[in-house]
């Protein structure tokens, strides 16, 4: 609250906040055609590995001639992220090591950082955090994706005295999904090859949302930011509307799924034989909320809260997520109050990289989304003792034994080096911060 408020008197001082956008992708430019209508808010620089896309990123989204020709474009994330006058690095590549390499930059040069490269974040994310922070800086999670929108219910639900049961986002699941590769994705979004091709779309990165991995992926950046537990497991993806979360996702010695309260879990909108949800939740996000007191449980059925028959157990929800269109939020909370929209207080969950088909000596592993490998999410703690891979490092490198089909990776699978990446993410599974 109260941010266009902040944002229209830095306007009038003449001093508006400044971010700087490294990648001109579809979540920047979304972020991109919302600007111009923000008062007291501009975007001083552009990164990208192509900057002439970059500035066609931003004519698609209608900016004026004069305000592109006003704008620095650079094809370095590094160099902007150093950049005299930008308040705020947003990192939206979605590569993990780029968004590493470019968020220490902007930390080393005194900038806040808004994370949308979740990648990043599950993968480095409490060790950024806390160095932006011995730094003077905000870093946060992207306002507009599900994880930030998550942690802000969380939030709600706590600084309002709920007991927050369980917490999580919505998508479209199915088991086989898990074993789908780029060649076959577009047939599960209705769309052909030619058309997804003409529409600019990544079959990879599209891949990612459809197989598992990108869910795992949030799921990891919420129990991370909010304390809560992921699946001893994985996700079980239940199938789930807005009018049964309440009584889906709640202990399951009262009926529920959940080993436990206080737990991540993703709903799917499609029942297991492929019929859809109803009132699905495939754009939205949830928390389940339980009333501490007989009162408090009584008002849950006087203003019409639809809960479980025990009349405990609430549900609140979002039923959509506007990505980019809502990253201002971010941008602003990090530049006008220190804070941040979200952002990792330990390390509670990883996601491991998982085979979808047998590997073998030699296999070159491609990554999120790809041919080779999917991503489950695992506590971190079994992580460290198992010395899982995680999927955010299985990219570009090459496997030195057998791995079958459905079984996790270790880094004694593979040939890796040990970079800043790799020393980063084993710096996290170190940390023991409370949440």
């Amino acid at each position: 609250m109260n941010l266009a408020k902040l944002c229209a008197v830095r306007a009038a001082d003449g001093r508006p906040v400044t971010a700087g956008l490294i990648g001109a992708g579809k979540f920047g430019s979304m972020f991109l055609a919302q600007v111009p209508h923000v008062e007291g808010l501009e975007v001083g620089a552009i990164a990208d590995l192509d900057p002439e896309r970059a500035r066609a990123a931003c004519r698609g989204v209608g900016w004026s001639e004069a305000r592109i020709a006003a704008t620095r474009f650079v094809a370095d994330g590094a160099e902007l992220a150093a950049m005299d006058g930008v308040e705020v690095v947003i990192e939206a590549t979605g590569h993990p090591r780029a968004g590493i390499r470019h968020a220490q930059a902007a930390i080393a040069a005194g900038r806040h950082v808004v994370m949308v490269n979740v990648e990043a974040d599950v993968l480095a994310g409490p060790v950024l955090a806390r160095r932006a922070a011995e730094a003077g800086v905000v870093y946060s999670m992207a306002f507009g994706d599900q994880p930030a929108l998550v942690c802000e219910m969380v939030d709600w639900a706590r600084s309002n005295g709920f007991r927050v049961v369980a917490a999580g986002k919505g998508t479209k699941y199915l088991p086989g999904y898990h074993e789908v590769t780029p060649d076959a994705v577009w047939e599960h979004y209705g769309l052909t090859e030619a058309e997804a091709t003409k529409a600019g779309m990544n079959p990879q990165m599209f891949n990612s949302f459809l197989d598992g991995t990108k869910s795992a992926i949030e799921a990891a950046a919420i129990a991370n930011a909010t304390g809560l537990s992921v699946p001893d497991d994985g996700l079980a993806f239940p199938p789930c509307g807005a009018d049964d979360l309440a009584r889906v996702l709640r202990p399951r010695e009262i009926g529920g799924l959940l080993d436990r309260p206080g737990m991540v879990e993703v709903v799917s909108s499609l029942e297991r034989d492929g019929r859809p949800v109803f009132r699905d939740l495939r754009w939205g996000v949830y928390v389940v909320i339980e009333a501490l007191s007989d009162y408090a449980a009584a008002c849950f059925r006087q203003y019409g809260l639809l809960t479980d028959a025990t009349g405990r157990y609430a549900a609140m929800y979002r039923p959509f997520h506007m990505i980019g269109l809502e990253l201002a939020t971010s941008v602003l909370s990090a530049a006008l109050r220190g804070e941040a929209t979200g952002a990792p207080q330990g390390f509670h969950a990883t996601v491991a990289a998982i085979a979808k088909r047998d590997l073998g000596p030699g296999d070159r592993l491609d990554g999120e989304g790809g041919y080779t490998v999917w991503g489950r999410v695992m506590p971190a703690a079994r992580a460290a003792r198992d010395d899982v891979l995680p999927i955010g490092l299985a990219q570009g490198i090459t496997l030195r034994r057998a791995v079958a089909k459905g079984t996790p990776l270790r880094f004694a699978d593979v040939e890796i080096a040990e970079d800043e990446a790799v020393l980063l993410y084993r710096d996290c599974l170190a940390i023991t911060v409370d949440c």
